[in-house]
């Protein structure tokens, strides 16, 4: 099993209308827990079956239990608080909900398992891989920065970087004693830091940008010190996704040094449009590891044709030998739960086109 799979998926999929409207009854207090957690398993067996109809090796629970990729879980771990985001917005109407920041109010840890119920179930669901999507330690400071972490919790950042990898380590732990043996970690710490106005947020939140890139792959090696045997590790960074807007803006050359030293066996990397740069910054790529090409857009239903993906496929082996990358769309369809602007069945064919394509390039 090589992992990341030649054609392979980010993680989150577009919510069904009826799962969305579930949902908001069970905001309203319409119905209880134990109905909504009886249409979210409906909609993961669905999700598992068509995934694997498209060909996908890789399956995903679609993160359908979850309102926002990271916060969901974050907010689990000990010490933290959501509170509202004061910093850079995503560009869509003014009045739009935003995701919230998890701020650290006290000392960070890992009390009891996160989402481990979810991984068991969709585990069940399929004889293929399954796939668990969490976020990255760097999460709990880019958008708040040393702002939002607790001066009494704690006057020294070493102690933070500290509790945070050592609470990870525990979670990992306990998704591998479930079974876990592909887990993706998802930062967009390493993608906004190539944009110049991020940069500057970090300044007015007290931190230095140019150092933020290694502190945050130093977090993440720490997290994954002593991983266990058989689970493999990939990394997602993208430059926001929401509602089909970002935040983010330029290549990855500021960054790509401290992130390719992060001891994971794969790198998803948004290449769909401009603002993500050329692919000169692969040539730094570790041997032996592998880039997924997120060239297949998730913020618009236009399929995106074969010839095209294989050029750019072309483009980036110029940089990368053919055999060490892969094909993904650039994101996920639904990183929170409002979703992107396109349809569930263009979602599906641009499924189909990575495995097409996928197929073609590579032949496994």
């Amino acid at each position: 099993m090589t992992i990341p799979f030649r054609a392979d998926h980010v993680g989150s999929l577009l919510r069904p209308a009826w799962l969305a409207e579930e949902r908001a009854r069970r905001r309203r207090g319409e119905i209880d827990a134990a109905t909504l957690r009886a249409a979210e398993d409906r909609a993961i067996r669905e999700a598992v079956q068509r995934q694997e109809a498209v060909g996908l090796q890789s399956i995903t629970d679609g993160e359908f239990r979850r309102d926002w990729w990271h916060l969901d879980f974050l907010a689990q771990l000990d010490g933290v608080t959501l509170k509202d985001n004061p910093g850079p917005k995503f560009g869509v109407d003014a009045s739009s909900e935003q995701p919230p920041i998890a701020t650290v109010t006290g000392r960070i840890g890992c009390s009891r398992p996160i989402m481990v119920d979810h991984f068991a179930f969709l585990n069940e669901q399929t004889t293929r891989t399954a796939k668990m999507t969490i976020p990255s330690p760097s999460m709990l400071h880019l958008r708040g920065g040393r702002a939002a972490i607790s001066t009494e919790a704690y006057p020294d950042l070493d102690a933070f970087w500290s509790d945070v990898a050592q609470a990870y380590r525990t979670a990992i732990r306990h998704l591998a004693e479930a079974g876990c043996r592909y887990l993706q970690l998802d930062d967009i710490t390493f993608a906004y830091l190539c944009d110049p106005k991020i940069q500057a947020t970090c300044r007015a939140n007290g931190d230095d940008p140019a150092a933020l890139p290694r502190t945050y792959a130093n977090a993440i090696n720490a997290a994954l010190e002593g991983k266990p045997a058989g689970l493999h590790v990939t990394m997602h960074t993208c430059r926001g996704n929401f509602r089909s807007a970002w935040v983010a803006e330029g290549g990855y050359d500021p960054v790509v040094e401290a992130m390719f030293s992060t001891n994971v066996d794969g790198w998803f990397m948004e290449f769909d449009s401009e603002r993500a740069g050329g692919f000169g910054p692969l040539k730094a790529l570790p041997a032996g590891k592998r880039v997924v090409l997120g060239l297949v857009t998730t913020k618009t239903g236009e399929l995106e044709s074969k010839d095209m993906l294989k050029r750019r496929i072309d483009e980036a082996a110029r940089y990368v030998p053919l055999g060490n990358l892969c094909l993904s769309p650039q994101c996920g369809f639904s990183s929170t739960h409002h979703g992107n602007a396109l349809s569930q069945e263009e979602q599906w064919r641009k499924l189909e086109r990575v495995v097409e394509v996928a197929r073609e390039v590579w032949g496994d």
